[in-house]
């Protein structure tokens, strides 16, 4: 890992930017600690530059109660090479979408489980290098997101002891097997009105994970009309499972 940039906002919050081989990064810290903070790795759809208010928001949001928190650019994301295969899905979802058709399961499978293989090893690879700072310590919660990689990281990564996972993405047939080996406690946030999800997949999903401990947070709007106060739920979330 290599910080390539810094910067102090007026709250004390620490933010660098990091690349670890070819993957960007951003990590946010406090500004004063005398512990190892606990880490809330955040998730997002991709476009680290494009998604950057609103990742920033919610990171500054998680570190005032003492969390350290991170993100990474997904494959084929941002500047990061793309792949021609996900852009021809990308394209035949957009053309089922705005066509009023059924999105159909191959579109979803190949569009998002390559990401999936993709995307978990690289954040467990950033979830190694991170923990090996001073400044960070365990236990390790796992925020929004593209959900599928959500649900993958939750199976294959003991050292994520807690999950908010976003229900805003199509899922493949194949994660609700995953789902159901998932765990730990989970928090799952819905928009009602997500034009962009399938509200009875998400509710199914919702119903499949195995964690003993799961709470579904569903609430009307569209994609980024999550209410604010779902920021202050998703820290005393984390606070009760990561400290």
């Amino acid at each position: 890992m290599q910080f390539t940039s810094e910067q102090r906002f007026d709250d004390g919050v620490l933010e660098r930017e990091f690349t670890l081989g070819e993957i960007p990064g951003i990590l946010w810290t406090p500004g004063s600690a005398s512990t190892p903070a606990p880490l809330i790795l955040i998730g997002h759809p991709g476009g680290l530059r494009q998604m950057y208010p609103r990742l920033v928001g919610r990171a500054r949001h998680s570190v005032a109660e003492g969390f350290a928190a991170a993100t990474i650019e997904l494959p084929g994301s941002g500047d990061r090479p793309r792949s021609a295969a996900a852009e021809q899905a990308r394209a035949d979802l957009r053309r089922a979408v705005t066509a009023g058709e059924p999105v159909d399961d191959e579109i979803v499978d190949r569009l998002v489980l390559p990401l999936v293989e993709k995307a978990v090893p690289e954040w467990r690879a950033a979830l190694d290098a991170l923990l090996s700072l001073p400044e960070i310590g365990g236990p390790v919660g796992y925020s929004g997101g593209v959900i599928s990689i959500g649900v993958r990281l939750a199976v294959v990564e003991p050292r994520i002891s807690a999950a908010l996972l976003f229900a805003g993405s199509y899922v493949p047939r194949s994660m609700f097997e995953e789902a159901r080996r998932v765990t730990i406690p989970l928090q799952v946030l819905l928009q009602w009105d997500d034009e962009g999800n399938d509200r009875q997949m998400a509710l199914d999903l919702f119903d499949a994970f195995g964690s003993k401990e799961k709470t579904l947070h569903a609430n009307m709007g569209g994609h980024t009309g999550v209410p604010a106060f779902e920021g202050d739920d998703a820290n005393r979330f984390f606070t009760r499972h990561l400290k």
